[in-house]
């Protein structure tokens, strides 16, 4: 008698896992993993009179190239 309680015991803790699994699995289908993608991107941007601002990264355009520090300093210093 006492094998087959085992096997009922068993068979509910399964049971319990599935169902424990099934929640699980529909909570996760409601709530949002990725909160960085909600919140817009933004760029940190320096002004020709040193102000630093931030733009939205969908304003930009996107063949940006890089400038050297001096490329900087001549437009920082022409105001």
């Amino acid at each position: 008698m006492k094998i087959e309680e085992n096997k009922v015991s068993r068979r509910k803790l399964v049971g319990w896992l599935g169902v424990l699994s099934l929640f699980a699995a529909a909570g996760s289908a409601f709530k949002p993993w990725n909160k960085k993608a909600a919140t817009p991107k933004t760029v940190k941007m320096l002004t020709r009179d040193g102000k630093l601002v931030e733009i939205d990264a969908n304003l930009l355009a996107s063949n940006r190239k890089r400038i050297s520090d001096n490329e900087l300093q001549q437009w920082v210093n022409k105001k």
